[in-house]
């Protein structure tokens, strides 16, 4: 294994993690599943999977094809925006709403089946077009810069989506002492409330 493939997937790695580690929809539904340890493995699986899907077609130059037809881009930005939205306003009516006796489920499957977590995740992680914007384009061209290499630097990215989300997924059962406080499941709300309400404006009012 040379230096040189070593740099190009650590480059990878640096890359794909500064791209997913910002505070996002998906990102805070993949919290809120790992607090609530319910169908966590799957969502996890889903998101690191469909990362690693997306820098493969980027790495193998679909970016290209994705720019030359922008109504593609409109079309899902415009589902995906309705979508947050409506998740956001969900999970606002939660915060206005709370439910203390699900607030205290932290340590026990949640009263949502695991195919609803599925679907929502599969929605949030494939309706988004920043996703495409950053693994298949962003990705894509860095990696082309690398020559050769691009598919080291591509693995790269996608081990950084692997590892992140398992982090987080899993990880997130280290705050059940806090989030068992029907007060923290609010303000976790909240914040999925206010980010995917304004991601979802933001992608509506951007096409």
């Amino acid at each position: 294994m040379t230096s040189s493939f070593v740099a190009a997937v650590l480059a990878g790695f640096g890359t794909g993690l500064s791209l997913i580690v910002a505070i996002g929809a998906q990102n805070a539904f993949v919290l809120r599943q790992g607090a609530r340890g319910h169908a966590v493995l799957a969502v996890v699986a889903i998101c690191a999977v469909s990362d690693a899907v997306l820098i493969t077609l980027g790495v193998a130059g679909v970016g290209a094809v994705v720019t030359a037809w922008p109504a593609a881009l409109t079309a899902v930005g415009l589902a995906g925006g309705a979508f947050l939205i409506g998740y956001g306003v969900l999970a606002a009516r939660r915060v206005l709403r709370p439910d203390p006796s699900a607030a205290l489920t932290v340590t026990g499957p949640d009263g949502g089946s695991a195919r609803r977590a599925v679907l929502t995740c599969l929605a949030m992680t494939w309706l988004n077009p920043h996703v495409y914007l950053d693994t298949v384009l962003l990705v894509g061209s860095l990696a082309s810069d690398r020559g050769d290499l691009r598919w080291a630097f591509g693995a790269g990215a996608a081990l950084a989506s692997l590892g992140w989300f398992f982090a987080l997924g899993f990880g997130a059962r280290l705050l059940s002492g806090v989030l068992a406080r029907p007060k923290a499941w609010r303000v976790l709300d909240g914040l999925v409330a206010a980010t995917m309400l304004a991601m979802g404006g933001m992608l509506v009012a951007g096409v």
